[in-house]
């Protein structure tokens, strides 16, 4: 869809009378599209080792997972090129832009990523193209994650924002736990040569219909009320400039809570299942049944969490995350690595109830600590970067780290040593922002 389009399609400003917010009409509308995008990149996670032996064939033992992880990881990499290109259109024509956008560009390369030939039938040609691919994905997730926490924030009212930016968060979860639960029945359904083969690839292939039905739907949304706002502003030439200090410390803020957030989130989503197959040595069946339940803990924290940040603020409730992720990592990996029942259900249960904290605040603190007139660039850009940096490669350092040193335990210090940078970081810089005036800036 080219720029042109989407201009054509925004709706106008809506009139007084239709000012009001419709909060469970955008909620279901962005939730959805969530959904989505995030059922998408998960489900390559829950794959990791499969897709590494179809694209990067190996005899060598974790060579395949190691490559497959690393491909993973430039998903990231391209996510701060989706937030410079698509945060400006944000902050330009509309949150609602960005957010068809993405939805069709989102499914589309997944659904190709599921139609590509492995590396017996094309040779290097298939690595070469699902890195493409993968590039292509992370740039449209990229411009999602904080152009829909921005569009529902910004639609909430001012004593509701955590909790409507759990939406975002709770539905991510919900396509995490779909997707850890759809990879669980494949894999205790198929042969391990016909998941091999084909199985993985079915849900790849199906989101080509999801975001279909999610574009219509945002498609039919109108604008936040702080961008009508913001875009009369602009025509009054009533908009100041943000000063260069307040965009650093901004940056600076956004860095750290999405790195704190990336970071234990890819450990909990995309790490934790292939460590307990691949290290602690369970099935790929009992692994993904655990973390499935995990993710029923983690899924429906976030609206428990939205409604007590809205109560008690933002920043204790995510220093105590960041506490807690310096404090206990070590200890989640001791539990995990016993192969317990229990202990492993214990230990992703803690870790679920960290991460959901982080990831609540993430949404509604992109909001909040940014300017109106370049919130969805500086949301994006500082986003992504961090998760560039930091968190798309966690996975792919844990599994090396364990690889060169045999140490299972290891991968626990990666994410203590950046949960306390960030602790630190947060504690001398984030003010508490629960009754900050959006509109402004």
């Amino acid at each position: 869809m080219s720029t042109l389009d989407l201009a054509q399609t925004r709706p106008h400003a809506p009139s007084e009378g239709g000012q009001k917010i419709d909060m469970k009409k955008r909620a279901v509308a962005v939730g959805i599209g969530n959904f989505m995008e995030w059922f998408d990149f998960a489900i390559y996670g829950y794959f990791a080792a499969t897709i590494g032996q179809t694209f990067f064939p190996s005899a060598a033992p974790g060579v395949s997972l190691l490559s497959s992880l690393a491909v993973f990881a430039v998903g990231f990499l391209s996510r701060p090129l989706g937030a410079v290109v698509l945060g400006p259109v944000g902050d330009r024509m509309g949150r609602r832009a960005v957010l068809i956008i993405t939805v069709f560009g989102m499914g589309l390369v997944t659904t190709l990523i599921g139609l590509l030939p492995g590396y017996a039938a094309i040779g290097i040609a298939a690595p070469i193209l699902l890195i493409v691919l993968r590039f292509l994905q992370g740039m449209m997730v990229g411009g999602e994650w904080s152009s829909a926490g921005i569009y529902i924030v910004e639609s909430a009212p001012s004593h509701r924002r955590a909790t409507a930016a759990s939406v975002i968060t709770g539905t991510a979860g919900i396509a995490f736990l779909t997707g850890t639960a759809l990879a669980a029945t494949l894999s205790a359904t198929l042969t391990p040569a016909e998941l091999a083969s084909w199985g993985w690839r079915l849900p790849f292939i199906a989101s080509i219909i999801m975001a279909a039905v999610a574009m219509y739907i945002r498609r039919k949304l109108s604008d936040t009320p702080v961008y009508v706002e913001l875009e009369h502003r602009r025509a009054t030439g009533n908009v100041q400039e943000v000063a260069r200090g307040e965009k650093v410390r901004a940056f600076i803020l956004s860095f750290a809570f999405a790195s704190l957030f990336g970071v234990s989130l890819y450990y909990f989503i995309t790490y934790a299942n292939n460590h307990l197959t691949q290290t602690v040595g369970l099935s790929k069946s009992s692994s993904l049944w655990l973390c499935s339940i995990a993710l029923v803990i983690y899924t429906i924290s976030h609206p428990i969490i939205g409604l007590l940040s809205d109560r008690v603020g933002r920043r204790r409730l995510l220093l105590f995350a960041a506490g807690g992720l310096t404090l206990l990592a070590y200890p989640i990996f001791l539990m995990m690595n016993t192969g317990s029942t229990a202990l492993i259900l214990t230990a992703l249960a803690i870790l679920a109830i960290l991460v959901a904290i982080t990831a609540v605040m993430d949404v509604v603190l992109l909001v909040e600590v940014f300017p109106a007139s370049i919130r969805s660039t500086g949301a994006a850009v500082g986003h992504n970067v961090a998760l560039a940096v930091l968190a798309g490669p966690g996975p792919f350092l844990a599994a090396a780290l364990i690889s060169m040193t045999g140490d299972p335990n290891i991968p626990a210090w990666y994410l203590a040593g950046v949960s306390l940078a960030c602790f630190l970081v947060l504690w001398f810089m984030l003010p508490e922002t629960r009754d900050k005036d959006i509109t402004q800036g």
